[in-house]
Formats: structure tokens, C-alpha cells, sequence
């Protein structure tokens, strides 16, 4: 079976990663999108919303599986039998970081990190520029998933 892990903060899951998600499922038989949970890093929704939102997001995908994890991604890999890491890349400056990353991963886990090129609807689009839009009052509604936009503007609401 040819597996591959998707791994982000997803602080929220936006319309750009469900495009690289859809599209790693359709070249894989399974994917795995690994949320990270950082305890050192403030986020707006938990671990546990961010899995339940993406799930939700991608439920249309029979082979999408998603899980969290702390740590380093190449021990989920490892843990989980994964050989390989997807990463969409929007910029070159996403490259440059990216490589760096995927360089490491290679060293000292021998795990692949293969690099999936942003559709262009997406190429400006990150979690925290959603949060700070929306947080502001902006129109994020085309930028994340229905689910995510409900959330998300509950969430805001709050605080």
C-alpha cells in the first residue's frame, strides 16, 4: 500500500490544503494528515477541533485518514509506516524552508519529502492570514471549507 503523510499546524485547514490533500489522494492509497499539536504554540482551535475539522473537510476521500501528533514528523512516519511526506509549496520562499526540512527528514530518518505546487486560487493562501482577515471582519468565505468558516467565525465571536 502507498502511503503519505500530509503534516501542518492546519490552524485552520484552508481551501489550499484540501486542494493538496485531494490531490495526494488521488496518487496514493492512502493519505494521512497529520495535525500537529505544539503545546509551545498558540493556536486558535485545539488539536482536537483542528483533527475534527479537517475530517469533516475531507470526508469525501475514502482513503484520507486524519491523526495527531507531537514531535517530529519523521517518528509519526516511522511509527505509522510512512515513507514519504507531501508539502504543498505555494512561493520559492516556501521552497527554500521547505528543502531545508526535507533535507533534514532524509538524513536522519530516510524518509522522501515530495514538493506538490499550490493551484494558483490558492498560491497567496495561509491559516494565518484567514485568521487575521476574519478576525478583522474580511469575507474568508471562498478561502476555507463551510465547516471551517462556521468555526472559525463562532470562534471569533468569542473572543
Amino acid at each position: 500500500m502507498r502511503r503519505v503523510v500530509c503534516p501542518g499546524s492546519f490552524d485552520p485547514v484552508t481551501n489550499g490544503h484540501i486542494d493538496i490533500i485531494s490531490r495526494a489522494a488521488q496518487l496514493y492509497d492512502e493519505v494521512v494528515v497529520a495535525v500537529a499539536q505544539n503545546p509551545s504554540k498558540t493556536t486558535l482551535f485545539t488539536a482536537a477541533e483542528r483533527v475534527e475539522l479537517i475530517r469533516e473537510a475531507t470526508k469525501r476521500y475514502d482513503n484520507v485518514r486524519v491523526d495527531r501528533f507531537e514531535g517530529l514528523t519523521v517518528d509519526f512516519c516511522r511509527d505509522n509506516d510512512i515513507s514519504a511526506i507531501i508539502k504543498g509549496l505555494r512561493a520559492v520562499s516556501d521552497f527554500d524552508y521547505e528543502m531545508q526540512m526535507a533535507q533534514m527528514n532524509y538524513n536522519q530518518a530516510g524518509v522522501e519529502t515530495l514538493f506538490m505546487t499550490t493551484n494558483p486560487l490558492y498560491a497567496f493562501l495561509s491559516s494565518s492570514l484567514v485568521k487575521d482577515f476574519a478576525k478583522f471582519g474580511g469575507d474568508v468565505s471562498g478561502l476555507v471549507p463551510a465547516n471551517v468558516l462556521e468555526r472559525l467565525n463562532s470562534r471569533l465571536a468569542e473572543s
